[in-house]
């Protein structure tokens, strides 16, 4: 459906100033949304990247690298490093394609505008100034017919009374005679002039100059809708690389190897040695029985000793005991030895 402000508008001067000038503000504003969320873009990108470097190894330790899932986590901490790359060019693309574009246009929307309603203002002072000349003749034409009328009442009751004065009278009432008939002849010809104006003010500035502005007002609008679009746009060019950051992450988090992890424990600590086995039992009422000797029950004794020590390698009773236990445990070869010492 086609309008036109010019026709359908023509007596809406101030309403269309205030509409327009509140399209401006609306533009602004949208501007400053962008500008808002690329900041944030920014932060968000610089929050993201120092939580990256925070949780990043320091330094790759071996023991460290062993490990799937410890792997699969620094994968993680590169591809969140990506991401805020993504997210600062998204920002610089906004700053750049939108915020920069929207307030230049908007300086010029506004001298644009400007320059169309100090046009439709010269107009309007224009056919006001023709209004008023026309109601200045027309209270001059009615002023001399009034004048007019006087006189020649005065002139036609004088010449009833006395003709000498009668004479002078009828010469007034003539000149207001003819001062009304240039009033009325300057009354029409300002209401020519009036009409004529008014016509070319309804017919042919107010259109022209109203088309102007709706076609201001149009472009306004659809460049509002551009930026709409290049934001959307901006948005969706980071998408492919944001989603093969996110497929890194899920790969990363799936090649997590538990089964392995943990036979990576046991290739760390595993020590090679056998458990020990079973503890025998001590016998003390062996003390109670006469028919044994005490040398026979000191040998025993000893012998039990030794092999509780060789039992359990990892019970230290005293420094003496530990010492021993790591000399055995370095050259087994001398264990005769230090027994013997002991």
């Amino acid at each position: 459906m086609s309008c036109n402000w010019g026709t359908e508008l023509w007596d809406q001067f101030d309403n269309l100033e205030k509409h327009t000038s509140w399209g401006i503000d609306f533009l602004e504003r949208y501007t400053k949304f962008v500008k808002e969320r690329a900041d944030i873009e920014l932060s968000y990108a610089k929050q993201i990247r120092s939580l990256s470097k925070k949780y990043h190894p320091k330094r790759n330790r071996e023991d460290e690298s062993r490990y799937t899932w410890f792997v699969a986590f620094a994968a993680t901490l590169q591809q969140l490093n990506e991401l805020a790359i993504q997210r600062e060019d998204l920002a610089e693309n906004l700053n750049a394609q939108i915020v920069c574009e929207l307030t230049r246009y908007t300086q010029e929307l506004k001298t644009e505008r400007k320059s169309h309603f100090q046009d439709g203002r010269r107009a309007q002072q224009h056919i006001e100034s023709s209004w008023k000349q026309l109601e200045s003749s027309k209270r001059r034409f009615e002023r001399d017919c009034k004048e007019a009328e006087r006189a020649q009442h005065v002139s036609d009751k004088i010449d009833l009374d006395n003709k000498t004065d009668g004479e002078k009278a009828r010469q007034t009432a003539q000149q207001k005679q003819q001062a009304a008939e240039e009033s009325r002849k300057d009354y029409v010809t300002s209401l020519n002039q009036f009409n004529q104006d008014q016509h070319q003010h309804y017919h042919t500035l107010v259109p022209v100059i109203y088309q102007r502005i709706q076609d201001m007002e149009e472009r306004r609008i659809e460049r509002i809708g551009e930026a709409m679009r290049s934001l959307a746009e901006a948005e969706r060019k980071v998408l492919p690389v944001v989603s093969r950051c996110l497929d890194a992450m899920m790969e990363a988090a799936e090649s997590i190897q538990p089964r392995k992890d943990t036979r990576q424990v046991v290739e760390v600590y595993k020590s090679g040695f056998d458990p020990p086995g079973d503890v025998e039992f001590e016998d003390y009422s062996a003390t109670m029985r006469r028919s044994i000797s005490e040398s026979s029950y000191l040998d025993n004794r000893t012998e039990e000793r030794r092999q509780s020590r060789k039992l359990w390698p990892f019970i230290r009773k005293t420094k003496v005991y530990a010492h021993i236990y790591v000399s055995v445990m370095v050259n087994p070869a001398a264990c005769t030895l230090i027994y013997v010492i002991f």
